[in-house]
This record gives structure tokens, sequence and C-alpha cells, in this order.
């Protein structure tokens, strides 16, 4: 085996400091590499709305930040005014992606932290908000490396891994949920090789998933969506590892349009076909996937590629930015948990039974 490889270079995509959120702008990757000062709820809005900043774990911990920043103009104000202003503003950042459970968890979440507190002072409530959105911060980034080692077991030496969009560190504040596995393994030394999808229409897994794997040195190929069934026809694929954005009850989950195709290629193909999922994207309160609201967004990312016109003047277009993969596709869940197998809706409820509502 070779020796484990040097500290990975990994994207930080969300800092906070100072009383400041920064956020890098994952629309310029991967050609430029900006990090902004986001200032405003309203800014905080439109860069999750604008897949600026992206991946399901990673607006999570950007809305509660977010709610952070939302709130410093009332640190004076009563403890009434305080909380009318928190419930609007969380309502409002919730609006900005309406898929992925994470960004929804998070607020919940930061909401319940001041119903908690004890404190009069809005000064002190917006400390105890900034100090929930730091621990989920610090949540996140131990919950891929959860992820990293129960799914390291699935990376062995020679393999072929594929992978459909990015759920790398650029989706998370950490390792990623499915790269997390693919990271750990490289530190490791395990020689592997990994195929990306360049997920059309945004082509997140050209721009990330690929610019991530290839600066930490990961052995990686860029092909298109439509080359995937091919790669696995050729027996080059072993394994596929993707992320979600929301896994129901049930085991049916949503991810980035084209995952259902990959599914299904894999199931004809006999390979293994797992969900990396962390705990807050879980959803026990929605019963199947057919129940899951499926974001869909503007024509022009699906009728212009790169500032360009690809597409007929004032043709009809569909552009659901999601797909709900049924559970029986899916041979298991990569939770920082352990691997959750079949039946899914059992074994996923016990495992997470104490776990925080989504």
């Amino acid at each position: 085996m070779a020796s484990p490889s040097p500290s990975l270079m990994l994207p930080a995509t969300i800092a906070w400091k100072e009383d400041a959120l920064y956020l890098l702008d994952q629309t310029r990757l991967p050609h430029e590499s900006v990090v902004e000062r986001v200032a405003t709820v309203e800014d905080v809005w439109r860069w999750i709305h604008e897949l600026r900043v992206r991946g399901a774990p990673a607006i999570g911990v950007a809305g509660a930040y977010g709610l952070c920043v939302a709130m410093q103009p009332v640190r004076q104000a009563s403890r009434e005014a305080f909380y009318a202003a928190l419930e609007k503003h969380a309502a409002y950042l919730d609006t900005a992606r309406p898929t992925a459970v994470n960004l929804s968890w998070g607020l919940k979440r930061m909401v319940q932290a001041v119903q908690r507190s004890q404190a009069d002072r809005a000064e002190a409530l917006y400390q105890v908000l900034v100090e929930e959105a730091k621990l989920i911060h610090q949540e996140d980034q131990a919950i891929c490396e959860g992820i990293a080692v129960h799914g390291l077991p699935l990376i062995t030496a020679g393999a072929g891994v594929l992978t459909h969009c990015n759920a790398g560190a650029l989706a998370t504040t950490g390792l990623g949920t499915a790269t997390a596995p693919l990271y750990l393994a490289h530190r490791n030394g395990v020689a592997f090789h990994v195929f990306a999808d360049e997920t059309r229409p945004l082509l997140q897994g050209a721009r990330l998933t690929a610019y991530e794997l290839q600066q930490a040195g990961l052995d990686v190929t860029l092909i298109t969506d439509g080359m995937a069934a091919s790669m696995m026809a050729q027996g080059l694929v072993d394994v596929v590892i993707v992320g979600t954005d929301r896994v129901a009850a049930n085991g049916d989950f949503a991810n980035k349009i084209g995952t259902l195709s990959v599914a299904i290629a894999a199931r004809y193909f006999n390979l293994p076909f797992y969900v990396a999922c962390p705990s807050s994207t879980l959803d026990l309160q929605t019963a199947r996937g057919e129940d899951i609201f499926i974001e869909e967004r503007l024509d022009g990312e699906v009728t212009q590629l790169g500032g360009q016109g690809i597409a007929p003047p004032d043709i009809k277009v569909r552009n659901p930015a999601f797909d709900v993969t049924p559970h029986d596709l899916v041979t298991g869940f990569i939770t920082e948990r352990g691997i959750v197998r079949a039946p899914f809706e059992q074994n996923l409820a016990a495992l997470f039974a104490t776990g925080g509502e989504s």
C-alpha cells in the first residue's frame, strides 16, 4: 500500500469571523475562488437561491448564520420584538430553497434555541443564536467525518467509483458526504478511480466535484451524464455513491436531477448504489418520496450554456432541480452512525429515533 497522502487541499465554503458571514461564491468556480462578506438577510437569501452557496448541509449552516445576520439590526430590541423578527426572518430564509430539508431543519433549530433560552435581553438572545449556529457548523464537520469512517470499507483498491452532482466539500463545511469516504481512502493511501458526472444543466459535477477532487489529488475522470451507463457496461464502475437533499421516512430520496437514471442503470448492471445521508438530511416527517416538493428553476438554466443560447427561442422547457429515487433502488444509506440497509423505514427510524426534529 502506498504511504498516506499529505493533508487534503479542500475549499472552505463558509466562515464566521468577527460577527460577519463570509461565503465562497461557487458560481465562479472553477475559474475564480472568490470569498465575499454577505451582510444582509436579503443577500443571504439571494446567495442560497442563486446557488452561490449550495449543497444541503452547506445551506443549512449558511441559513443558521444568515439568521444571525438578519437579527443584528434588532440586537437592542425587547425580547418580544426580537422573537417576532426572528420568526419573520426564519420563514423568509426558508423560502430560498424548498427541497433540501437541511435549510428548514437548521432554521427551526435556531428558533428553538431562542425559545429555550431564559435570557431577557435581545443582545443575550443574539449570542444564543450565534453559539447555536457555530454548533451546527461544528456538527456538520463531525458528521462528514463520521460518514467518511463508515463509508471507507466501500472504497477498495482499484475500485471505480461513480458519483453524480456535488456532494463534496463544497456542499458541506467538511469532507463532504458522498466524497467523504473517497477523501479518507485517499488519505489512507488507497488507489482507486472516480468518475464524476457533469450534472446538467448547471454542471455541478464538472465545475465543482471534478475541481475539488482534482485539487485534492484524487484520480478523477469527468464524464457527461449520458456516459454513466456506458462506463458501467464496460466494467469500469464498481460502486455508486451519491448525496441527497432529503430522505423520506421510507428511504425514498431526492437528489440532483439525473440521480434516478444513475440508480436505474446501477440496478441493471447489478452495482451497489449508496446514498451518503447526514442526519440533518433525514426527514422522518415526510412519509415517502412523492410527498417531497421538487423545486422548478428558470428555463434559462437549460436553454443556455455559459451564457450562450443552445436552444430554439421560446422552446418549452422543464427544469426540475431534483428527482426522487425510490428506496428499492438503494443498497444502503451511509450515515454518521453507520450504514443503514433495508428495511429502511424501520432501520432509519431505529437508528435516528433520538435525533432532532426534521
